[in-house]
């Protein structure tokens, strides 16, 4: 009678699926207005003009345009999307 008995709790617990968290849509790709951007938990990115940010942190395009990502401050990323007709004009 030899058999293993109740060793098996350090393997368990993923029972969760995962939250698919992170950056949907990269720099220089275009976003529509509505598309998530970034999915995150907390502000590792700051939301920048032409974006929204959820309750849930999550970074949306408010515009149609390109995104950007950039370093303002040493601790501060923020995501962009700059307009189209912006663009043509420039």
């Amino acid at each position: 009678m030899a058999h293993k008995k109740g060793v098996g709790s350090s393997r368990n617990g993923r029972e969760s699926h995962g939250q698919r968290l992170g950056v949907k849509i990269f720099g220089g790709q275009t976003a529509k207005a509505g598309n998530v951007i970034l999915r995150q938990r907390g502000t590792s990115y700051h939301p920048g003009k032409g974006v929204g940010m959820g309750k849930d942190h999550t970074i949306f395009a408010l515009v149609d345009g390109e995104v950007i990502f950039t370093t303002k401050r040493q601790d501060r990323r923020y995501v962009a999307v700059i307009p189209a007709e912006v663009q043509a004009s420039a």
